[in-house]
């Protein structure tokens, strides 16, 4: 009896009619409008005595563009025909009250024609947005210098640039049941796999929240695995970059009032690519990739490493280094995962109160996290030498990988292999390593392979992978993301 009642209470609340959408008049207009300070209400009257009504919000729109476009027009309109005077291109008949509501809050002004009985529609946002400027999170010597900004057009402007063709498309969604944030998600027709492009729509229009500030978090209902660290969306805020992934059969999405735009499918080792990368010569970009690799692999293993083998295998120490170890921790109070785990800790603190300080304040804040607190803590008997220096090491090493977020879960694989060398050593740095390759196997992005082109095997696109070739040698897009147009020339005749 209880589960009945329970699903015809469930069948009832399904069941509920939307609401009656009203025709639009000015007092229904008002009502709703009502307590909001920044709605203007302004009647004018044109050289032949007819009343218009101009309803906006002055914080939404541009107001000199208002009097120069619109009311000054209006009131020298010597006909009934108000509809033709107004000098902008995009005049819109509504009648809808819902309709009008939401046109308002995006930097419209609605215009009540009394002579004709219709409401016009005109839209005339204010572009509040800071000039394009250049990456501060993806700095590069060579190469573009602009940059994504909050709004949308231009960064669609900006991709367009890059690839004047038809075939880039654009597709316009609204998420947030508040912020009403539009997404644009971008593709190149004819290229990009169908299947990426129905998931992304699917997982779009599946998303069910109320407020997307960032990229990210609408990232954050689109992967498949939300509780993993390594991100399934790679973010950046550089046109380049997007246009390059477009070009090889990826799809992006651009977030409404963030700069930074999602590229999808990606795998674990686009995450360590560099947009100078195919700038620099085919031989100095390979040699920099092999050392973010290897600067991956320091900081997540050398300070596990130092305590693995001071705490369980000393005898596998040269004599020579070991004496150093044995002098260096002779006065110490803790254990080596204690004070592995207090410098890295204090290390962490820095690095977020640098980023939280003001540019000016967080220079002063390194010198003191660096060298006094550093120095005072060996004086003090809290940490060794070797170890503020294989600190500095893994830190810096930490810096090399070009994408933020794989930095911080850089330190996170950091303190979980550092506390399994300390209770099994260099067997329980493998046994992390294990499950860490394991993790990144089950991994899929759009639900494709986040490990390709290692696991599955794609051996033709290894020539981008931990080297990057020569681009004359490059003449395929990748096969892991199954473009469907393999080649990257054109045939000649």
């Amino acid at each position: 009896m209880f589960w009945k009642k329970g699903k015809s209470f469930a069948n009832d609340s399904s069941d509920i009619q939307q609401p009656v959408q009203r025709k639009i008049s000015l007092d229904s207009l008002k009502q709703v409008l009502d307590n909001m300070d920044d709605v203007e209400i302004v009647e004018r009257t044109t050289l032949n005595d007819q009343k218009v009504v101009l309803i906006y919000l002055r914080t939404l729109i541009d107001l000199d563009r208002l009097n120069e476009s619109i009311i000054e027009p209006v009131i020298q309109c010597p006909h009934a025909m108000i509809y033709e005077s107004i000098a902008t291109p995009k005049v819109m008949k509504i009648q809808l009250l819902e309709e009008a509501q939401k046109l308002l809050l995006t930097g419209a002004v609605l215009l009540n024609d009394c002579i004709q009985e219709q409401w016009l529609v005109i839209p005339l946002p204010n572009e509040l947005s800071r000039g394009i400027e250049t990456s501060e999170t993806e700095t590069i010597l060579y190469g573009a210098k602009d940059s994504f900004t909050e709004q949308l057009e231009p960064n669609i402007t900006l991709v367009r640039r890059r690839l004047p063709i038809t075939e880039l498309k654009t597709e316009k969604y609204k998420v947030g049941s508040l912020s009403e944030t539009t997404v644009v998600l971008m593709y190149i027709d004819g290229l990009t796999n169908p299947e990426y492009i129905s998931i992304a729509r699917k997982k779009i229009s599946e998303i069910n929240f109320d407020l997307f500030f960032d990229s990210s978090q609408v990232a954050a209902f689109m992967e498949e695995h939300s509780h993993s660290i390594f991100p399934q969306f790679q973010q950046t805020d550089r046109p380049d970059v997007c246009a390059y992934s477009l070009g090889l059969g990826k799809l992006t999405i651009l977030v409404e009032n963030t700069p930074f735009v999602l590229i999808a499918p990606i795998t674990f080792f686009h995450l360590f690519q560099s947009p100078e990368d195919y700038i620099n010569r085919w031989p100095v970009a390979s040699f920099l990739r092999v050392i973010r690799y290897l600067s991956f692999f320091l900081s997540v293993t050398l300070i596990p490493f130092y305590v693995a083998l001071s705490t369980h295998h000393y005898q596998m120490i040269p004599l020579q280094i070991l004496f150093v170890l044995v002098e260096s921790r002779s006065k110490l109070p803790f254990t080596p995962f204690w004070e592995a785990i207090l410098m890295l800790t204090i290390l962490e603190i820095i690095k977020e109160a640098s980023l939280r300080m003001p540019t000016k304040s967080s220079q002063t804040l390194g010198v003191i996290g660096g060298i006094v607190i550093g120095q005072a803590a060996v004086q003090a008997g809290f940490a060794s030498k070797v170890l503020i220096v294989l600190v500095c090491i893994s830190t810096i090493s930490s810096f090399l990988v070009p994408n933020y977020l794989m930095t911080k879960a850089n330190t996170l694989i950091q303190f979980g292999f550092l506390l399994l060398s300390s209770i099994f050593g260099v067997f329980g740095i493998a046994m992390g390593a294990v499950v860490i390759l394991a993790h990144l196997n089950g991994l899929t992005s759009l639900k494709q392979p986040y490990f390709s082109p290692v696991a599955p095997f794609y051996w033709k696109d290894w020539i981008d992978l931990f080297i990057r070739g020569p681009l004359t040698n490059m003449k395929s897009r990748p096969d892991h993301l199954h473009p469907l147009q393999k080649l990257r020339y054109k045939r000649r005749m």
